[in-house]
């Protein structure tokens, strides 16, 4: 059975759907407006019906690069969605707050636990970003600034506004953001080894899981990675590292780190897994890496913010105990 976005119950007769362009979504392409507001309504049905004629602003056709102003009044034809997409629409995501370091009028930042996933998809009904929705329905707009793997923690970014989720996003884009992780791992790491400046290869699984490899400035396919590296505190067969990253490719600090011979700790993807079986009974229970510093400039007053995210009670409770920890003779 499908289902009617508008409708008022899955009986109900199919019905036009009229949508007011507020502040926050004026300037939009019509194209990227509706699909916010048609989820799980396929691309080439979006631009299928705004190529009928079937979805007007202010009663006039229009095309999928015409951008909605405040104000505009966008008509909606009846559109149908899967059962999988309307079971989802009727069991939302539990409401969540996270713990916060900054919030105003334009952004908030907060500091992710592990084993969060930021938003749904890839197995996870749900992650921080629908939770947050869930938690706040007055919210005109919550969007992901960028993203953090589900087994990290720390500092995430999301925007109230959508000049400042565009302000923030160009900043990560350009590179003029400081992003500082902490990671834990194995070995003893050189102290000459401060800069690792390989490119990355994305490809996939047999069973379409994404993964990431170093490879080499021929590769067309490879994207330059540069990660900084800086040792904090060297521990009993472990090193803890201050790493900065001065390009946001996937899986960068694991693949990047590991490459060098040194994988994070309980690193699921790319550790060295007989040591990460050791680790639990050690006390530590989730991969070692941590987003903890982060500095931008401020959306509306320009002004550099810098954001530190402590470590997490488990990952400095690890710390503290590998410290005393003595070689044995």
């Amino acid at each position: 059975m499908n289902h009617i976005i508008g409708s008022k119950s899955t009986a109900a007769t199919p019905a036009v759907k009229w949508l007011l362009v507020d502040e926050e979504s004026a300037g939009q392409r019509l194209d990227n407006f509706l699909m916010r507001h048609l989820k799980g309504v396929p691309k080439t049905h979006v631009y299928r019906i705004i190529r009928s004629g079937e979805v007007r602003i202010n009663k006039g056709r229009a095309s999928a690069e015409t951008r909605v102003e405040n104000g505009d009044e966008v008509r909606l034809p009846p559109v149908r969605v899967s059962d999988k997409v309307a079971e989802k629409a009727e069991r939302p995501a539990p409401g969540r707050e996270f713990p916060g370091l900054f919030e105003d009028d334009s952004l908030m930042a907060i500091d992710k636990p592990a084993g969060v996933a930021v938003h749904g998809g890839s197995g996870v009904s749900f992650g921080v970003i629908e939770q947050l929705r869930q938690a706040r329905p007055q919210a005109k707009l919550l969007e992901l600034v960028h993203r953090l793997d589900r087994d990290t923690s720390g500092i995430l970014l999301v925007a109230k506004k959508r000049s400042a989720l565009k302000h923030l996003q160009d900043q990560f884009r350009e590179r003029e953001t400081g992003k500082t992780y902490l990671a834990l791992v194995k070995g003893d790491w050189p102290a000459k080894l401060k800069v690792i400046d390989q490119p990355l290869h994305k490809f996939l699984l047999p069973d379409g899981e994404r993964r990431v490899r170093v490879t080499t400035p021929e590769d067309p396919d490879g994207m330059r990675s540069i990660t900084l590296v800086k040792v904090s505190q060297r521990l009993v067969g472990a090193t803890l590292l201050e790493v900065t990253i001065k390009t946001g490719r996937t899986h960068q600090i694991r693949v990047h780190l590991a490459s060098q011979g040194h994988p994070i700790a309980g690193d699921d993807k790319y550790g060295d897994f007989e040591w990460n079986k050791a680790l639990p009974k050690q006390g530590l229970k989730r991969m070692f890496l941590h987003a903890w510093r982060l500095q931008f400039n401020h959306p509306v007053t320009d002004e550099r913010v810098a954001l530190q995210a402590d470590l997490p009670p488990e990952l400095k409770a690890y710390i503290d105990h590998a410290q005393f920890q003595t070689p044995s003779v």
